[in-house]
């Protein structure tokens, strides 16, 4: 449904929910309104507080009804509350909503490892509660695999916060690994994302989006990921596709790396996250049996797991969530939308170009960040994204209904063509 906003945004209700998160929530987290946080330099704006979701839309305390653009950070790629995945969480959690990560395992978490084995042609799966853990798992198969202990990332590549992912991140570094730096490791390099390559024979693992998210919504050259695939075998390095926000159809195949305008290898580890459960907290790095097999045979005491691993009620949401892609056709939905919305949008005067593929577009506008906060106050919600904030990153739940797509490029226009918004 479109957006129907009522009150100022952020509402009365919203405003007096944010004072008494800033009373309590560390001040580095939610970006507050000056008034609160002037001391610490916090942001001159308060977030809307969401109180409902469904479908596409999000509604606030104060009843507003936005259009979610961003789905949830790429959560709710099937749509905010899909009663499908909500009643495979609520039947789980009234049988059995927690078993006890690596020392008993539970039906639904072995299903799910064969669902996903057979979706990405791997062989083994080590699951975690976020992209983070995974891309640690990762990290650590490769370091088993190869003997080595260095990594190469790219230019733009954003991969958590977590303490490893966070010394390969490649994404607003500065801001980022500087207050921790004391804390990091030095693991790891960064090559040019597109560009030429170093020698990788130094290198346990090359950790890569195949479409880049939070770094700009954009693609490598044609070709480039094959190349890397080459040079990586040549140097006996893993590879390792960061599919944590690409996955799941939202490019217009169910991964990125399988673009058939632009072929390459399958990786030998393969991270997801996000979009899997449909609103549930959990993640999951695939193998193959070749690298995976490096970590041997537990011996009672496991040397990688948490509490929540493969958690009942996540596996259950998730199997149910891989069920509703396939049933709603959603990757090839979302390579028709958006090759449609693309050519819409460029047809548009202001809008500079548009990158990515499928519904994880990048657009680029000047200010984006001001074009953020004009669409907000109209009831839709969109995040820049690039290093420069240089575009608005377009990742809505792909079942997005034709009629509000025309109301987004409708809304664009007119901001476009109002100087005042300083778009």
């Amino acid at each position: 449904m479109l957006p129907s906003v009522q009150t100022e945004v952020p509402g009365p209700v919203s405003r007096a929910w944010v004072d008494r998160l800033a009373a309590r929530e560390c001040p580095g987290i939610t970006a507050r309104r000056a008034r609160r946080a002037a001391a610490i330099g916090a942001a001159d704006t308060d977030p809307i507080v969401w109180a409902e979701s469904e479908g596409e839309n999000v509604w606030d305390v104060d009843g507003n009804r936005f259009v979610d653009l961003c789905a949830g950070f790429g959560v709710a790629s099937i749509g905010h509350r899909h009663p499908r995945v909500v009643a495979a969480g609520q039947a789980q959690l009234a049988h059995l909503p927690h078993a006890m990560g690596d020392a008993f395992p539970d039906p639904r978490r072995i299903e799910l490892m064969e669902r996903l084995c057979a979706l990405t042609g791997q062989d083994r799966v080590i699951f975690g509660s976020s992209g983070s853990d995974a891309v640690e798992a990762a990290f650590k198969t490769a370091v088993l695999a190869t003997g080595r202990a260095r990594i190469l990332t790219f230019d733009g590549g954003y991969h958590g916060l977590a303490a490893a992912p966070l010394a390969a991140i490649g994404y607003h570094v500065q801001a980022f690994q500087h207050p921790f730096k004391a804390l990091l490791g030095t693991f790891a390099d960064r090559a040019p994302y597109g560009g030429a390559l170093p020698d990788l024979t130094p290198y346990a693992a090359v950790l890569v989006e195949p479409l880049q998210g939070r770094g700009g919504m954009r693609a490598p050259p044609v070709g480039w990921l094959q190349g890397l695939s080459d040079a990586a075998r040549r140097a006996g390095c893993v590879v390792i596709h960061d599919e944590i926000y690409s996955g799941f159809g939202r490019t217009g195949t169910m991964f990125a790396s399988q673009n058939p305008a632009d072929p390459c290898d399958p990786p030998d580890l393969v991270c997801v996250g996000k979009a899997l459960a449909g609103g549930f907290p959990i993640s999951a790095c695939l193998g193959s049996a070749a690298v995976m097999d490096a970590w041997g045979a537990s011996t009672g005491e496991a040397i990688h797991t948490q509490t929540f691993l493969g958690n009942p009620v996540g596996c259950a949401m998730a199997l149910a969530a891989l069920t509703v892609v396939d049933d709603e056709r959603l990757p090839s939905r979302a390579a028709r939308v958006g090759a449609d919305l693309t050519a819409r949008l460029l047809a548009l005067p202001g809008v500079q170009g548009v990158t990515g593929r499928g519904l994880m577009l990048g657009i680029r506008m000047d200010n984006p960040l001001a074009a953020t906060r004009a669409l907000l106050q109209r009831g839709w919600i969109i995040l820049p994204c690039g290093e420069r904030a240089d575009a608005l990153g377009f990742t809505p739940p792909l079942p997005i209904a034709d009629e509000t797509v025309d109301g987004f490029v409708q809304i664009v226009r007119e901001l476009l063509s109002a100087p005042a918004t300083g778009c």
